[in-house]
């Protein structure tokens, strides 16, 4: 099953953790801060822990789409080849609707609200994601014919590769690499909160679904990381619930049902009178450079 593939790369992610601090010292780099560190540490432990109990339920969702299949595909290679590029293309979607639906965005906003960028970051996972049916964006994998074990266990390794793409110690790899795989100069554009790097780079492991779907954007300059407006907290519960605090002070003083709908299914950062922005207007209200 998929999540021990995630158990077992534990050992592997504290050695490249120790690793990349030990450069991070020897380099007098500012890739840590303790506190920030050890906030996405306890919030990794966190998802690991309810993962024990949302992937079982997960797996039957998916077990039970799978009755009703339209094709047996198997466990052949060439499978298990089609599995890759299925998976690799719904995290794209599932990732790119996260930034642009609050309602997703409420849990992964957790992933970007480190101000570092360090292998750290990486374990900076959600606590509610699967509870509000992130999933569901893959539950067309085993309706078409892929096996469920065969879904999870790409997704689980979709989430291994993407650990070492949390680092500042790697600037930028060969051009063939940096043109069709997520790297780490790409997903630095991703996490940062420069209104020209926005929500682009929403790779999983191919870079090329942004290179197709017009969300590409090249690393130019260094970025500054975590979001338009901080949060400036360590502590775990307040980082994996901030955002959904704030969707129901909006819901309460909604004027109507209009309103509530687009604070809770519109982009981040709408707001009835104007006073917050999306990203879209935030670009509109930059200044050309």
């Amino acid at each position: 099953m998929s999540p021990d593939l995630i158990h077992y790369a534990i050992p592997g992610f504290v050695l490249l953790l120790l690793a990349e601090v030990i450069f991070s010292a020897i380099e007098k780099k500012d890739f840590y801060e303790t506190k920030d560190a050890a906030s996405s540490i306890a919030m990794g432990l966190g998802n690991v822990f309810l993962g024990l109990f949302t992937k079982a339920i997960i797996f039957g969702v998916y077990t039970f789409v799978y009755q009703y299949r339209l094709f047996t595909l198997g466990f052949v290679w060439w499978a298990w080849v089609l599995c890759f590029f299925a998976d690799d293309l719904s995290y794209y979607w599932f990732h790119r609707v996260s930034h642009t639906v609050r309602f997703f965005w409420a849990s992964h906003v957790i992933h970007h609200s480190s101000r570092k960028y360090n292998l750290a970051t990486a374990l900076r996972q959600n606590w509610t994601g699967n509870f509000t049916g992130t999933f569901l964006f893959w539950v067309w994998m085993p309706l078409l014919g892929f096996h469920p074990a065969m879904v999870m266990t790409m997704q689980a390794i979709s989430l291994l590769y993407q650990f070492w793409i949390h680092t500042e110690a790697i600037h930028k790899l060969p051009l063939f690499i940096e043109w069709f795989f997520n790297t780490p100069s790409h997903h630095r554009v991703h996490h940062a909160s420069d209104i020209k790097y926005l929500d682009r780079n929403h790779a999983g492991v191919l870079i090329i679904w942004d290179r197709m779907f017009g969300t590409f954007t090249p690393e130019t300059e260094r970025p500054i990381y975590g979001l338009t407006k901080n949060i400036y907290t360590y502590n775990p519960l307040r980082i994996a619930t901030h955002e959904w605090i704030d969707i129901w002070k909006d819901l309460r003083h909604s004027r109507s049902f209009k309103d509530a709908w687009h604070y809770l299914f519109d982009a981040p950062g709408w707001s009835h009178d104007g006073t917050r922005k999306t990203t879209k207007q935030l670009r509109r209200e930059q200044p050309l450079s």
